[in-house]
Order: structure tokens, then C-alpha cells, then sequence
């Protein structure tokens, strides 16, 4: 194949005429592309319905005579000719010639990887991860379709060959969630969320990663700009299922209680929810329950001793932690546990030396570790050691410098940043950041590094995140 452009964008592929009448046989090909000759079509003369050569109205391409003995240009045409046919300028039989033709040439002796069959190339492609495929669509009309055909999804999923994904919907984007892969470091959009409040913010959510699937359950959908004083913001039980092998969005069973601000977390395989608010419940919520991807069912849960608001969730050796926004405080240092294997609840004293209001974040590392950030006069990491349950100060988040301002700025806030103003009155802006750095919090001294920036529409406050990990099950 060869491509050439000018004035008017054209491209020329050279077809084999001999190439074509030896695979659909010599009969076959004169009843369908009579040859009269060489010519060739044109992307200008494609989109103005006529042909290149004769210039005769293309409305009926079966009854126009095609003669290609070498030359056919129309690859990139087609999806602009399916455009011009909703405004009448050419006929549902032109476009499906069309298509015959452009499938006709991509498939005649194209192995998917040249010099490999097609079972032993589909596997190699199958290993590549999600953050390449945007580049690897562009390298042929037929790597395009299977990466979007079932076949490559269906064998991804066989495999159990997820990939590693890290989720993240910021306050700025608009509920469009992105996903980053860091063996390519890449990040990437998803597709839109199939909800039917497109318009409203999504808070108070939660999301977990269940068994190679993304779920983001429950929350409140609200007006962005109070346009409407005193609106009544939703609470849902919905729950969406992002699948990374096919790459969309579906609702699975919806939670039995609507709940928002809510305690939620993976223990064996399964997602166990507690306590959170809704509008009929001003004290907040003791419901629970737990949801088994396998089934797609929810169950009821025993309830928590006492309602539970604004609490997260805490999947700690086997058990379900709920940690309410008391957590911290003097006279509030228990934790409410749940033991799936007896399916009782019962309290626990836990030291936790700060807040619910100081975290910003809180992670159960391989090993059992925990990991928070705090945020107190400047964010540090924390991690709470296995064996004795003490915390232990791991570091400082490292300041963040921008090019045009004088001095770093040391107030991190869930990537929001105070730029203060060089007056010294006191007065600040907030800056919004798409900035991304990393580090491991067990090795010591902590060595920050920076990664790809979020891809648009992602930047500022995290308002959900997930990881996802290739399991083979």
C-alpha cells in the first residue's frame, strides 16, 4: 500500500486486480466490479456523491461500472460517505458496496502479525496492555475492529488478563471517570456512565475492584451550580459495572438500600457496604449488606449496633472495619467490625491517633500494612506496623513548584494546592492540578517520583479511586 496527499487530501491505495479475481474467483468478480479500465476515486469526488473518473452520480455503485485494474482510492471515505447518505446524496446500496470493497481489501492475505497465525497472534496482542491499544488501533483497518471485537474482549477474559488499571473521577471532569496504566504510562478516558443523571455531580459514592470488575455504587446526584435554591439533591442504590476487557459500562443489581457517604469494602471476594445517609434517615443509616459479583445478588447483613454517617470502610485480616467520623477523637477510640465468618459485629478498641477529617486517603498495603495520608499543617504519610498496631511516620509529601510563582508550595490538599499572593495579605488562590508523583511508603527514605499528568478532563479534588490488578481466577 502506498499514500500520497494533495490539495485536496487525496489517497491512493494500489490494488491487485489479479490479487482480488484469484480470491473471490474470476465470475464472481466481473458480476460484481466490472473492469472498464483504470481509474480512481477520489475522497473530494466521494463526499461530492460522484465518481472520480467519469463523474457520474454515484446513487447506484451496483449498476456503476467499477473498473480497477490498479489504482482505488476510498480508504478513510467511508464513514464520511455514511454521513452524506443520512442527507440523501447516496443510496443504502452505494455505502454497503462500499463497505464490501473496503472489507474485501483489508482481508486478502493480511495476517493479523506477518509470519505468525492467527491463533498465535491474537494471544500476543491479547498480552498487550490497555494502555497501548489507542496506538495499536491506528496501525490497521483489521487490528482497529479486534481490539473492539468480542473475540479479543471474550479471550482477555478467558485468560483472566485484565491488566493493571488505577481509576480516578476528579471534581472538575464532569462524572467522566479516566483510567492510567502504568506499564505504559498512559492514562486514557472511559467511556460515560450509562446513568440517567448525566447533568448532576455524583458525590458520596464508593468504588471498589471485585474480581476484574470496576464498580461504583450508591451516592447522591446533585445540581452543580445551585440554580434552583434549596433543590433536593438524590440518593441512589444503582451500581455500574465497568468491565476492562470490553471496555463498557452496565448496570448490575442495585444495592437494596439507597445510600450515600457510606462504609465499603472487598473481604474474600465480596463487597460488603454499612451505615452512610439517605433522605429518609437524618441520623444516619445501620443497614448493611453484601453484594456477590458471581450471583449479582444482594443481601441483607445483621445491622450495625448504632447508625453509622459520613464512615468509610476497612478490609483488615478477613474482617470488614467501619470507621465513622468520630474515629480519633478521645472518647471514640473503637472500631466496628464485622466477621463474615460468624456474621456478627462487634466493637474493638483501636488506637487511632487522627481524625476522619485529617485523612485523605487510607489503604490496606500487601502484608496487612495500613496506609493514610494525614493532613495536618502539611500532608505526611503514615503507616500503622503489623505486628504492635503502631503508627509510624513515614514522611512529608514533597512540596509542588510552579513555574511561576516565587516559592514552593507546601499545602498539598487532594491535589489542590493554596497559592498564596505576593502582597502578604494573606490572600490565596487554589490551584487545580493534574499532577501525579508516587512513591512506596514502605521503603525508607521515601523516594517520590513523577508520572504521566491525568489526561483531560481530569484535574483537582479526587473525588473516587480504585486499583485494579491482573488475578487469574
Amino acid at each position: 500500500k502506498s499514500a500520497r496527499r494533495s490539495s485536496w487530501s487525496r489517497q491512493k491505495f494500489d490494488l491487485d486486480a489479479a490479487s482480488l479475481q484469484q480470491s473471490i474467483g474470476l465470475a464472481e468478480f466481473h458480476d460484481r466490479f466490472p473492469v472498464s479500465g483504470n481509474f480512481e476515486l477520489l475522497e473530494s469526488d466521494l463526499i461530492n456523491g460522484k465518481c472520480g473518473t467519469c463523474f457520474k452520480p454515484l446513487d447506484d455503485i451496483e449498476v456503476h461500472e467499477l473498473g480497477f485494474a490498479r489504482n482505488l482510492c476510498f480508504r478513510g471515505t467511508v464513514e464520511v460517505i455514511e454521513k452524506k447518505s443520512k442527507a440523501g446524496i447516496l443510496s443504502k446500496s452505494a455505502i454497503a458496496s462500499l463497505r464490501q470493497i473496503v472489507g474485501l481489501k483489508e482481508t486478502i492475505d493480511q495476517p493479523l502479525i506477518p509470519g505468525l497465525p492467527d491463533d498465535l497472534a491474537l494471544r500476543c496482542l491479547a498480552m498487550i496492555s490497555h494502555g497501548y491499544h489507542g496506538i495499536l488501533e491506528t496501525v490497521s483497518r483489521r487490528w482497529r475492529k479486534l481490539f473492539h471485537s468480542a473475540e479479543y474482549s471474550n479471550y482477555k477474559a478467558r485468560e483472566g488478563w485484565s491488566g493493571n488499571w488505577l481509576f480516578v473521577l476528579t471534581g472538575a471532569s464532569e462524572n467522566q471517570w479516566v483510567a492510567y496504566d502504568p506499564e505504559a504510562d498512559r492514562w486514557h478516558p472511559l467511556p460515560r456512565i450509562p446513568t440517567s443523571h448525566p447533568d448532576q455531580e455524583h458525590l458520596g459514592f464508593s468504588c471498589a475492584c471485585v474480581l476484574n470488575k470496576f464498580l461504583l455504587i450508591g451516592g447522591t446526584y446533585g445540581a452543580r451550580d445551585q440554580v434552583i435554591p434549596h433543590q433536593t439533591a438524590l440518593t441512589t442504590n444503582e451500581v455500574f459495572q465497568f468491565d476492562p476487557f470490553r471496555k463498557e459500562w452496565r448496570n448490575v443489581a442495585s444495592m437494596r438500600t439507597a445510600r450515600s457517604h457510606f462504609a465499603c469494602s472487598v473481604v474474600s471476594g465480596k463487597v460488603y457496604v454499612a451505615g452512610g445517609r439517605n433522605t429518609s434517615s437524618g441520623g444516619g443509616l445501620a443497614l448493611a449488606e453484601v453484594y456477590n459479583p458471581l450471583t449479582d445478588k444482594w443481601e441483607d447483613l445483621p445491622p450495625l449496633p448504632s447508625p453509622q454517617m459520613d464512615c468509610i470502610g476497612l478490609p483488615y485480616d478477613g474482617k470488614f472495619y467501619v470507621l465513622t467520623d468520630l474515629v480519633g477523637l478521645l472518647e471514640h477510640e473503637t472500631s466496628v467490625v464485622f466477621d463474615p465468618s460468624d456474621e456478627t459485629w462487634l466493637s474493638v478498641n483501636d488506637t487511632w491517633p487522627f481524625s476522619r477529617a485529617m485523612h485523605l486517603g487510607i489503604q490496606v498495603l500487601d502484608g496487612g500494612h495500613i496506609c493514610t495520608v494525614v493532613d495536618w499543617g502539611g500532608s505526611s504519610i503514615e503507616t500503622r506496623d503489623v505486628d504492635n498496631r503502631e503508627w509510624h511516620h513515614r514522611g512529608l509529601i514533597p512540596p509542588v513548584i510552579l513555574p511561576d510563582h516565587p516559592r514552593p508550595l507546601e499545602v498539598l490538599i487532594m491535589d489542590l494546592v493554596l497559592r498564596w499572593e505576593e502582597s502578604g495579605t494573606g490572600k490565596f488562590n487554589i490551584v487545580k492540578l493534574s499532577t501525579v508523583r508516587v512513591c512506596n511508603p514502605l521503603s525508607l527514605p521515601l523516594r517520590w517520583r513523577e508520572i504521566r499528568p491525568m489526561c483531560e478532563p481530569a484535574f483537582g479534588s479526587i473525588l473516587g479511586c480504585a486499583s485494579m490488578e491482573t488475578r487469574s481466577f
